[in-house]
């Protein structure tokens, strides 16, 4: 998810009057399509504040589907991402939602296919930066500029410690982590940001973890 620099964040065809509704768009578009990890059937995108009033003008709802469709933020195919995702029988749907919420620029994602779904929640705080507030429910702080992993586990005690010792022996920095869960002993969800790549046999390792679930990475 790199880019040169906030006037060519697009494309020459896709400079627009705002990165935060292009760039930022995009990445989280583009953070939802790597957290899915495969290409939806279908997606749900709600724009809320400023998304919702100029989200047309400014090119977000194609920097959106772009970032769905795996496009980087400089990949000129954004410019026809809704059209490039009805040829592929991808149904999309934009809602322009009237509640308020705490950042002007909000597009929450709804994506799925026959195997399941995903929603989240991210914020684009300007210069092509986003933050991703909310998956599935869970509250976190992801901002996508930065190899990450995502851990589903059972809210026990151990757990958090066999995550971090596991990236400590294979000498992996965390750069940001933090905990979400919905209720005291039930599913939580460990959000870890880290300073490089991480190996899928040290996923391997985490999953096999007492009280992991589930582990997901995003890749830079």
């Amino acid at each position: 998810m790199k880019y040169k620099s906030v006037f060519d964040i697009i494309g020459p065809v896709m400079i627009g009057p705002s990165s935060s509704h292009t760039a930022g768009a995009a990445r989280i578009g583009r953070v939802a399509r790597n957290l899915f990890r495969r290409e939806p059937k279908w997606a749900e995108i709600s724009f809320y504040g400023s998304f919702a009033k100029t989200y047309k003008g400014h090119g977000t709802d194609v920097a959106i589907v772009g970032g769905i469709l795996d496009f980087d933020t400089f990949d000129e195919r954004i410019i026809e991402a809704i059209d490039i995702a009805k040829d592929k029988g991808i149904k999309i749907t934009f809602i322009e939602e009237e509640a308020i919420t705490d950042h002007p620029n909000t597009a929450r994602i709804r994506m799925g296919d026959e195997n399941g779904d995903i929603e989240l929640v991210g914020i684009s705080i300007g210069g092509g930066k986003i933050e991703i507030t909310e998956l599935n429910g869970f509250e976190l702080k992801l901002s996508g500029h930065h190899p990450a992993i995502l851990v589903v586990h059972d809210d026990k005690f151990g757990a958090i410690a066999g995550v971090s010792n596991v990236l400590a022996k294979h000498q992996i920095n965390i750069g940001h982590m933090e905990v979400s869960r919905k209720e005291k002993g039930k599913v939580a969800l460990m959000t870890i940001e880290v300073d490089q790549n991480i190996d899928d046999s040290i996923l391997d390792e985490i999953a096999a973890l007492p009280s992991i679930t589930r582990v997901t990475k995003i890749v830079d």
